[in-house]
Order: C-alpha cells, then sequence, then structure tokens
C-alpha cells in the first residue's frame, strides 16, 4: 500500500509538469485545443512518463503544505519549458503582422481563436503556415523528448528558478524581435523606398494624389514580395524550428542546476 500511495504521488506530480507544459506551449496550449482532449492527452503521457522515468521516491506522509508546494513548482517547471517552445511562434507572427501593417492590412484584422489575441490576416497566414511546418519536423516530439529528458536533469519538486534560467528566458524574449526582422526585412526596406520614393514624388509633383495611388501599390507591392519570398520565409521558420529543440535542452539543463 505504501509502495502504491508512492507511485500515486509521483504519477501526479509528472502530470502536473506534463500538463502545465501542454497549457502553455504552443499548438497544444491552444485555446482551439479542447481542455478534456489536452486532460487525456497529458495523462497519457504521465503515465508513459511514469514507466521510463528513474524512480523518484515521494515522502506520501508529509504535510498537505509541502506536498502542494512540490505540485507549485512542477507546475512552474512545466510552465517555463511551454513557454520557452512559443517565442519563434510569437516572432513569426509579430513579423507577419508587421508586414500587414506595412502593406495597409491595418482594417482586416480578426480575432485569433488560438492565440486569443487580435491579428492581420497575413499574421494569421503566417502562424498557420509556423504550426503546419512545426508538425512537418515533428516538432510535437520536442515535447516528448524534452519532457523524457527534464525528468532525468530536473527531479520531480526541483526548485528551478535561478539567475541562469533568467538569463536564457530574456535572451529568448529578444529573439522573438530578432526573428521578427529577419522575417520582415525584405518587405520592410521595400517598403521604406516606396514611401521615401512617394515622398519625393508628392513634393516634386504637388498636382498627384498620392494618397489615392499608395494604397494600391501597397498591396500588389506587398503581395508580391511575400509570394516571391515565401521559400525564403519557410527556410528561415524552419530553421528557427530546428533550433528549438536544442534551445529547450539548453534551458532545461540551466533548469536541473
Amino acid at each position: 500500500m505504501e509502495l502504491l500511495i508512492g507511485k500515486f504521488l509521483v504519477f501526479i506530480l509528472i502530470f502536473i509538469r506534463v500538463f502545465a507544459m501542454f497549457s502553455v506551449g504552443p499548438l497544444f496550449g491552444s485555446a482551439s485545443v479542447p481542455v478534456p482532449a489536452r486532460l487525456f492527452l497529458s495523462l497519457t503521457t504521465a503515465y508513459i512518463m511514469l514507466l521510463i522515468v528513474p524512480d523518484m521516491p515521494i515522502a506520501y506522509d508529509s504535510a498537505f503544505g509541502i506536498l502542494a508546494l512540490l505540485g507549485v513548482k512542477e507546475a512552474i517547471t512545466g510552465m517555463i519549458m511551454g513557454f520557452s517552445l512559443n517565442f519563434v511562434f510569437y516572432g513569426v507572427s509579430y513579423a507577419a503582422y508587421q508586414m500587414g501593417i506595412d502593406m495597409g492590412l491595418n482594417m482586416a484584422t480578426l480575432f485569433d481563436p488560438a492565440t486569443e489575441v487580435e491579428n492581420n490576416v497575413l499574421g494569421q497566414i503566417f502562424n498557420w503556415a509556423a504550426i503546419l511546418l512545426f508538425l512537418t519536423l515533428n516538432g510535437h516530439h520536442y515535447f516528448i523528448r524534452g519532457l523524457a529528458v527534464s525528468f532525468k536533469i530536473i527531479p520531480l519538486g526541483h526548485y528551478t528558478i535561478n539567475e541562469s534560467v533568467y538569463t536564457l528566458l530574456l535572451r529568448g524574449s529578444a529573439g522573438i524581435f530578432i526573428t521578427a526582422v529577419k522575417i520582415a526585412a525584405p518587405v520592410m526596406v521595400a517598403f521604406f523606398l516606396l514611401h521615401t520614393a512617394l515622398g519625393i514624388i508628392s513634393r516634386v509633383i504637388p498636382q498627384m494624389q498620392v494618397f489615392f495611388v499608395v494604397q494600391p501599390v501597397q498591396l500588389m507591392l506587398g503581395f508580391t514580395l511575400v509570394a516571391s519570398g515565401m521559400p525564403l520565409f519557410i527556410y528561415i521558420i524552419r530553421f528557427l524550428l530546428e533550433q528549438m529543440e536544442d534551445n529547450l535542452y539548453d534551458l532545461i539543463k540551466v533548469m536541473g542546476y
């Protein structure tokens, strides 16, 4: 009976970490994924992890406050790992949002149920393209491998907040803007040159109604650049997604210290 109670407590702690990571991470943490499906997936994954992770004895006769504190620590561990996987998707969505603004798609803003924020149509297209690439590259396997490695490096109930974790999270947050600039740079430079040329034309030819000319030119140039640069965008997004697993492992290592 004592062995069963100890195993049950270990399973509960594993489930908390898995569910926290799935709830915050990309794809599975989307609002479009039903909570029962997420719970079932977390329970199944936690049971598999229970069979493969090393034995981690938990004192089941400890006070309730101590057990609750262990659960909070596991939730923090799972949320940090899941949140770190979102940086690439945030950068892609922000880059497409900026490109949409340059193209004049400010009014074409929709509520994205996946991210629960408003985004223009171009941002949603790029976001779903990144998710499809994520699945194509077997990115959902990152969750399983990352979880399996985390239980070997980060013991259950281990305190994970330290200076190295803060540094990696801040670096990943700054990487959102770097990713956005890498993806949106060709379109942003082209529109900068376009607006400069239109400004010069408006000064040279004051009779010309630049406002009625710039809107169709923006749309035509924007869609042309996006369509012609799509292979480059896909290559950059794929490269960033492939680096995601290495970044997750680096985060897990510093969380285990």
